[in-house]
C-alpha cells in the first residue's frame, strides 16, 4: 500500500517516491500538493494508482499526478505519463471513459449589470436549447451506417461543424488541434459506439458536465486577460462535456480487447485496469485511431453546444443589450493520449503523453498554439465545483520542463458521488445556490447533489499549487451566476 509517507518532499509543492519504492517501478512517481491536499488524498487509492503507472512498459522520466488527484479507473484522475515510442504502451485507462472530456470558454462583450435583469430568462433558454441528462438526444442526427454522416463527422471534427454552419473559422482557430485530431479512423470504432453516439451530438450528458454563465471576478495578468477579452465584471460562458456514449463505448471496447491480447506482448501489470498494448502494435494503432475519432466527436459536441448557446443569447438578449454575440476564447481537452515530442535528459524524444484528468499546458512559443496566443502561452481552463470559482491560466515554460506540458484540470473530488448523495439534499443545495444569486437549472436533484461543492477540493488551493510550482500561470478567476446541469 502506497501512502503519502512514501513520498519525499522535493520542493514546497512537489513530492516524489523514488524508483526504489517498489521493485516493479521503472521510474519515480511524483505529485503536486501541499500539506492540506496531502491530507485530502490519504483515504483513497490514488497514490497506489500513481505508483502503478510508473510500472508501465516504456514509461519515461517519471509518473506524475496533479494536485486535483483522486482515484480513477486504473490511472488516478489527474495522472500524466509519457511512454517512449515506438514500443511504449498506450492504455485506455490512461485516457479515461469520457475521451476528450474538456472545457470550452466563450467570451462576450457584456457586463454583469447588463445581463442581470434578463438572467432568469437566459438560464431557462440555455436549459431549453442545450439538452442534458443521461441518454438525452440532441438536435443533430447523424446516420450510424458505415461511411455515413457520423463517420464523416468524427474524421473531420470541427471542420464538419464549420461546413454545416455550427462554427466560425475563429472557433476552429481557438480550439486545441483546431478541433480535429488527424488520423481519426471511424472503421476502428464499433457499431455499438456509433449507435450510442448517433443522436447525442450537441448534448451535455450528466455527472459533472455543465454549462455555466460566469463573471470575471479578478484579473491577475492584464496583458493575457486583455488578449482573451477578460475584464472584471465581464460575462463569460463555460461548457464542460465530452464524447458522450460514443467515447464511453470506445473505451469499453478496447479495454476488453486489450485484456484479451495483453499476454501476447508479455506485459505484466499490478492492476488489470491498467491494461495496455504497445502503441506500435495493431491493437495500439486501432485504439489510437478510435480514440482520435471519439476526441473529434467531443470537439463537435462542444461546437454544436456553442451554436445553441449563441442562439440562446440571441433569443434572451437581442434588442435588450448592446451586443449579444458570443465568441470563443479557447477549447481544451483533459482526457487524451497524444504523440508529442519532449526533451528528456537533454534529448528530443517522441512519446505518447497520457493526460487523464489533466490539461495540456504548452508554454509561449509553441508552434501548435494559435497566433493570437503563441507569444503568451496556451490558455488553460480549470473549472471548479458548482457554486465556486473557476480559473483561466496559461501554460508555461515550467510546465514544458516539469510535466510534459501539463497541469491540473479542475478541483478534484474528495467524496464519491454516492457519498455526496447520502450527505447532501439536491433541493436544499439548489435553494442555497439560488439564495447566493446563482440561477440553477437542473434536471435531477440527486444529480445536483453529486456535484455539491463539499464533494470537491478547494479549486483556489489547487490553482495556487500549480501557479506556485510554475506549471501554470494565473490569468483570471471567474465565478458563476447561472448553472445548467443534467
Amino acid at each position: 500500500m502506497t501512502s503519502s509517507k512514501d513520498f519525499k518532499r522535493l520542493t514546497p509543492y512537489l513530492y516524489e517516491a523514488p524508483k526504489s519504492h517498489r521493485p516493479d517501478m521503472r521510474v519515480p512517481a511524483r505529485f503536486y500538493a501541499d500539506a492540506e491536499l496531502l491530507e485530502a488524498i490519504k483515504d483513497d487509492k490514488s497514490l497506489d494508482q500513481l505508483a502503478n503507472t510508473a510500472t508501465l512498459p516504456g514509461v519515461v522520466k517519471y509518473a506524475l499526478a496533479m494536485p486535483d488527484i483522486h482515484q480513477g479507473y486504473g490511472f488516478p484522475i489527474g495522472g500524466v505519463i509519457a511512454t517512449e515510442l515506438p514500443d511504449g504502451v498506450i492504455s485506455p485507462g490512461g485516457v479515461g471513459y469520457d475521451i476528450n472530456c474538456g472545457v470550452r470558454l466563450l467570451g462576450t462583450h457584456l457586463f454583469q449589470d447588463e445581463v442581470e435583469p434578463y438572467l432568469d430568462d437566459l438560464a431557462s433558454t440555455l436549459n431549453a436549447n442545450c439538452p442534458s441528462g443521461v441518454g438525452r438526444s440532441g438536435t443533430v442526427k447523424a446516420g450510424a451506417a458505415p461511411g455515413g454522416e457520423l463517420d464523416q463527422l468524427v474524421e473531420e471534427g470541427a471542420r464538419w461543424a464549420l461546413k454545416k454552419g455550427y462554427a466560425t473559422p475563429e472557433d476552429l482557430e481557438r480550439t486545441e488541434e483546431r478541433g480535429r485530431i488527424e488520423g481519426a479512423d471511424a472503421t476502428k470504432v464499433s457499431q455499438r459506439a456509433k449507435q450510442r453516439g448517433a443522436d447525442q451530438i450537441g448534448t451535455l450528458g450528466a455527472g459533472n458536465h455543465f454549462i455555466e454563465v460566469d463573471v470575471v471576478d479578478e484579473v491577475f495578468d492584464e496583458e493575457a486577460a486583455d488578449r482573451m477579452g477578460l475584464a472584471p465584471g465581464r460575462v463569460v460562458v463555460q461548457i464542460h462535456c465530452g464524447s458522450r456514449g460514443y467515447g464511453h463505448q470506445v473505451c469499453t471496447d478496447y479495454v476488453k480487447r486489450f485484456q484479451e491480447v495483453i499476454h501476447k506482448y508479455g506485459i505484466r501489470l499490478p492492476d488489470r485496469e491498467l491494461v495496455c498494448a504497445p502503441l506500435s502494435s495493431p491493437e495500439g494503432q486501432d485504439y489510437l485511431g478510435a480514440m482520435k475519432a471519439a476526441a473529434n466527436y467531443a470537439f463537435v459536441n462542444r461546437q454544436v453546444l456553442t451554436f445553441h448557446i449563441r442562439r440562446s443569447f440571441e433569443q434572451a438578449l437581442a434588442g435588450k443589450v448592446h451586443n449579444h454575440w458570443v465568441y470563443q476564447i479557447y477549447d481544451i481537452a483533459h482526457n487524451m493520449a497524444k504523440v508529442e515530442e519532449h526533451e528528456i535528459d537533454g534529448r528530443k524524444v517522441k512519446v505518447c503523453v497520457h493526460r487523464k484528468g489533466a490539461t495540456r499546458a504548452f508554454g509561449p512559443g509553441s508552434p501548435v498554439l494559435p497566433d493570437v496566443y503563441r507569444d503568451i502561452g496556451q490558455p488553460v481552463l480549470v473549472p471548479g465545483s458548482m457554486g465556486t470559482a473557476s480559473w483561466v491560466l496559461l501554460g508555461t515554460q515550467g510546465s514544458m520542463e516539469q510535466t510534459f506540458g501539463s497541469t491540473c484540470h479542475g478541483a478534484g473530488r474528495t467524496m464519491s458521488r454516492a457519498q455526496a448523495k447520502r450527505t447532501v439534499r439536491g433541493d436544499e443545495l439548489r435553494d442555497e445556490l439560488e439564495a447566493s444569486g446563482i440561477r440553477v437549472r437542473a434536471g435531477s436533484m440527486p444529480g445536483l447533489a453529486e456535484e455539491a461543492p463539499v464533494a470537491y477540493k478547494n479549486v483556489d488551493k489547487v490553482v495556487e499549487i500549480v501557479h506556485g510550482a510554475g506549471i501554470a500561470k494565473k490569468v483570471a478567476r471567474i465565478v458563476p451566476i447561472a448553472v445548467i446541469k443534467g
